[in-house]
């Protein structure tokens, strides 16, 4: 049984790197935030809009709950705060989970989230040093959640390739 999951902050290539490896793998590729959607039929954007995050939080855990209680094989990208919520950074640590931190630096992470345009609501309206500053705050803060995976997998400089063939010679 294979139940691999991959966390870390925005733009640390999660999503990305989750497909890469789940072909590589030959197993489902996963990325929480989409499940939840599916089960819930909301975006989670209404959900935070209209139920609050703490519902969304629950909502989380007990999505991540059940998919790692099933017995798929699977690789699984969590949203950035995941691990930060519902005890859910000691899900990593479980002895079925492969879990990976893909660990960004704050550079890297304006580098990516720019490239992508202006969908990080989280980082809306923020430029220069007030980008830089909340980043580097916000990592400080989940780091401590980040670093309950058993592997830490450092993604500066890296294609999604070269970060999926990394965790490959994990496995």
């Amino acid at each position: 049984m294979k139940k691999i999951i991959l966390c870390g902050y925005m733009g640390s290539g999660k999503t990305t790197t989750a497909r890469l490896l789940a072909k590589a793998a030959e197993i489902d590729c996963l990325d929480l935030d989409e499940v939840i959607e599916k089960n819930t039929q909301k975006s989670v954007s209404d959900i935070f809009k209209q139920q609050g995050e703490i519902q969304f939080r629950r909502l989380e855990h007990e999505t991540l709950t059940q998919l790692l209680d099933s017995d798929t094989d699977f690789v699984l990208a969590l949203g950035g705060g995941t691990p930060c919520y519902a005890n859910n950074h000691l899900l990593l640590q479980r002895e079925d989970v492969i879990s990976i931190y893909l660990k960004t630096g704050i550079a890297e992470v304006i580098r990516r989230t720019k490239a992508q345009g202006n969908t990080r609501p989280l980082l809306a309206g923020k430029e220069g040093e007030e980008l830089e500053s909340f980043i580097g705050q916000h990592l400080f803060e989940r780091s401590y959640f980040y670093n309950h995976a058993r592997h830490v997998v450092k993604t500066d400089g890296k294609t999604p390739a070269q970060v999926a063939d990394e965790i490959m010679s994990l496995l």
